[in-house]
């Protein structure tokens, strides 16, 4: 882990401390927290930020003894007044660590996905996680989300000050327009492998659609949940999808632009998404996208100009009405050019990432700023 430095109380230095988690440079395991946490990192450098990266090793957020001395260290070496952005992963599991500490530092905490949302958890341990992050969030002197629902759905569960919860969305690199295959039949599923991204809801749509020309891949890590991964290779084999769908495993950089590139229809079809950053990567494409209706999505998905929508979102937990969008989209070229041309227009009035960290400078300027200690 690096060292923390002591940060600068004072009017001129604009100093963080960025705790991530240990796996946020894992090219194994992307994400899309680990990929925001990178770009705003270096968006606040940009905005003139001296930023200090701690990385902390664990499996978050419940780590073991080790990693809870390592965090409690780190949090305990910093001035009092520092100012300080923890990724909700490290943070929000381990009040006992964090609570002495927030007392003393101006304490930012960035939620990607609230800890008890995670799909498959026991309730016991669900409702465990929900406490901590409750006594988390109500200690920190800010909390970011990253859409307006996450925001005002962690206000209402929390009871949190909705003067504290700020939001900053995800960006999206500009990128050319996908040329796709035959503007119909390549579909693209970006997201990791777990039961909250519903890749199983998928397959059972497909396995209804055999008689049509299609092929997808299920682009993400296979490392997160092995079990899942395993259920969805048996779920393959007997809905007779091994030569229609590919479990391509994780890409980053050129290859997952090579994805999209090659994509006609990005699907999604996830039990619950606190943004769905592959719905903005894709529009910022030009690419329609299938979701279905759940959380932040229609928010994501927006409106074009006109106020086409560009693409289709179905019920969640829905194969049926997953199988029907697809049926139609495969089926009817009116409908594919009507929202392929709402997802043209609707890419140039996408926010770039540069906002997003104007955004969080924003909040960390806010604190940076404030009387302390604090009243």
């Amino acid at each position: 882990m690096s060292s923390p430095v002591a940060a600068s109380t004072g009017t001129a230095a604009r100093s963080v401390h960025v705790f991530l988690p240990g796996d946020v440079d894992d090219a194994t395991v992307p994400s899309g927290g680990n990929t925001y946490d990178r770009r705003v990192c270096q968006g606040l450098k940009d905005e003139g930020w001296r930023v200090h990266e701690v990385a902390v090793g664990g499996d978050w957020p419940s780590p073991g003894a080790d990693a809870r001395t390592e965090l409690g260290r780190a949090l305990a070496a910093l001035a009092d007044g520092a100012v300080v952005l923890m990724d909700g992963l490290v943070a929000c599991g381990v009040p006992e660590v964090v609570l002495p500490q927030a007392r003393r530092l101006r304490l930012a905490v960035l939620v990607h996905l609230p800890l008890a949302a995670e799909t498959g958890i026991a309730p016991a341990a669900a409702g465990e996680l929900d406490a901590g992050e409750r006594t988390t969030l109500r200690a920190a002197t800010a909390v970011v989300a990253t859409s307006p629902w996450a925001g005002r759905t962690l206000i209402r569960h929390h009871g949190l000050d909705p003067h504290r919860v700020h939001v900053a969305p995800p960006g999206a690199d500009p990128a050319p327009l996908a040329p796709g295959t035959d503007g119909a039949s390549r579909l693209l599923c970006v997201a990791a492998l777990t039961p909250r991204k519903g890749q199983d809801l998928l397959l059972r749509a497909l396995g209804t659609l055999t008689g049509l020309p299609w092929s997808c891949d299920l682009v993400g890590t296979l490392n997160r949940r092995p079990e899942y991964v395993t259920h969805l290779r048996e779920l393959i084999a007997s809905l007779g999808l091994e030569d229609r769908v590919r479990l391509a495993g994780p890409r980053t950089g050129e290859a997952l632009a090579a994805s999209y590139a090659a994509a006609d229809l990005v699907v999604l079809a996830s039990r619950g998404e606190t943004y769905g950053m592959v719905v903005t990567e894709a529009l910022a494409r030009g690419i329609p996208v299938l979701a279905t209706a759940v959380d932040a999505v229609p928010e994501t998905l927006g409106h074009a100009p006109d106020g086409g929508v560009p693409g289709v979102l179905t019920p969640p937990e829905d194969p049926a009405a997953l199988a029907d969008a697809l049926r139609r989209w495969l089926g009817e070229p009116g409908l594919r050019k009507r929202i392929k041309g709402s997802a043209c227009d609707r890419r140039d009035m996408l926010d770039g990432w540069d906002v997003t960290s104007r955004r969080m400078a924003e909040v960390l300027e806010r604190l940076r700023r404030q009387p302390w200690p604090a009243t």
